[in-house]
């Protein structure tokens, strides 16, 4: 009995090894490892001593149990799914929270964490959380974050939706549907704000009142949050805010001074033309009337132009970017709307044009090509319709500023971000 058991051994021990030498070596033609190998001894040990006094039938058995107990992993072999918002944090307090150099309520002051940005959890420290957020690394009281599952539903509040163009141009249009009318064409490279997402399609932003649906085929979406604050960005901020009231009272003042100087000219020549006609009576009629017209037309032509190359102004709106889009506004520091924007920017040089995008396309200066831009140009856009509805001011480059929209406010795009319609030259 012992020997047959023996032999029964010897000959399951050899198909066991036989089966898993065949799985080892499937395993290696796919990926070079050693884990298959180290498993072996093992499993055969306990097989040994399980079938020491068993016969054939239970053999088999506990044969298919341990093949099937090497197939399914161990637990510390089985990857855990980590959601990917376990490591983020979102501000929930009323404004801001401040960031601190140490976990303590005493410690420098490094950064702000206003409500809604977001940041990243580095370690937890009792009821202190180390963060990093932009260029900002600190602690943050764990009251003011709400971390994890607890962020992952503010996302959608808190996050933008970013639509990048891959693809050289991309028709923009009216509805979602290749069938749909074209409302503007956009470039590659250029990114948009989504306000509404579909499965095919997505809802961009383009300027106030303009926007359209495009094909997520050839977009690349992103999503943004914003972020924490350093000490040293929020006082670049506001030292960029007082430069750009500077910039705007220094140039007010300039041109008040250019406009005395032009009266005192035109003065000192109605003085020097009245002279010479008391001197001349015996021509007085004549005279006169040609001194008077004189005068006339010299009076309309100076109030009738500015001062400043294309370039200067050009120059001179860039100090405003960053600055707020308001509706009807023509405040470069206080908010504009486009037209208001390069009105505002023009009659700082004394320039005198209308005030609308549609009368600025209208009469403003004299028309130039698209492809002979210079800074200062104004450059316009049109609407599904074939109005004008948008202007921007042309810095060089292939680029212009504008005053774009709410969310964005006064900022820098590639000239042609949207179709171009005309141009205009201000300056001489």
């Amino acid at each position: 009995m012992l020997k047959s058991t023996a032999v029964k051994v010897s000959l399951c021990t050899a198909a066991l090894f036989f089966s898993l030498g065949a799985g080892i070596r499937v395993q290696a033609a796919e990926s070079i490892s050693d884990t298959g190998l180290a498993g072996i001894t093992p499993v055969l040990d306990s097989y040994y001593v399980a079938t020491a006094e068993v016969e054939k039938g239970e053999a088999e058995e506990l044969l298919d149990s341990f093949a099937k107990q090497k197939e399914e992993p161990s637990s510390n072999e089985v990857k855990k799914v980590v959601s990917p918002y376990a490591n983020l944090g979102i501000s929930v307090a009323d404004n801001y929270v401040n960031i601190r150099k140490e976990a303590n309520t005493e410690s420098e002051i490094v950064g702000k964490l206003y409500k809604g940005c977001a940041t990243d959890i580095l370690a937890r420290k009792g009821d202190w959380v180390k963060i990093k957020s932009g260029k900002v690394k600190g602690y943050i009281n764990a009251d003011f974050l709400a971390i994890g599952t607890e962020a992952e539903k503010l996302v959608d509040e808190y996050a933008d939706k970013y639509a990048t163009v891959n693809t050289q141009t991309l028709f923009v249009r009216e509805k979602p549907g290749t069938d749909k009318t074209i409302v503007t064409m956009v470039p590659q490279g250029e990114t948009y704000y989504i306000s509404k997402e579909f499965k095919k399609w997505a809802k961009i932003e383009i300027d106030q009142g303009e926007s359209g649906f495009v094909s997520k085929d050839y977009i690349t979406i992103d999503v943004k949050f914003k972020y924490a604050i350093s000490i040293e960005e929020e006082m670049a901020k506001i030292a960029a805010e007082k430069a750009a009231k500077k910039a705007e009272a220094d140039r007010l003042a300039a041109l008040a001074q250019e406009r005395e100087e032009r009266r005192q000219r035109e003065e000192a020549s109605k003085s020097t033309q009245s002279s010479s006609n008391s001197s001349s009576s015996s021509n007085s009629s004549s005279s006169s009337n040609s001194n008077s017209s004189s005068s006339s037309s010299g009076s309309s032509s100076g109030s009738s132009s500015g001062s400043g190359s294309g370039q200067s102004v050009a120059n001179y709106a860039l100090n405003f970017v960053g600055n707020r889009y308001v509706w009807g506004g023509t405040s470069l520091t206080n908010g504009a709307d486009c037209s208001g924007f390069v009105y505002a920017v023009y009659s700082h040089f004394g320039y005198d044009i209308p005030r609308t995008s549609r009368d600025q396309a209208a009469s403003a200066g004299h028309e130039v090509s698209i492809s002979n831009l210079q800074p200062g140009d104004l450059i316009f856009y049109t609407n599904s319709g074939g109005s004008v509805n948008h202007v921007a001011m042309y810095i060089g480059n292939g680029q212009v500023v504008n005053a774009s929209n709410e969310r964005d406010g006064i900022k820098i795009s590639r000239y042609n971000y949207r179709t171009p319609y005309k141009a205009r030259r201000i300056t001489n």
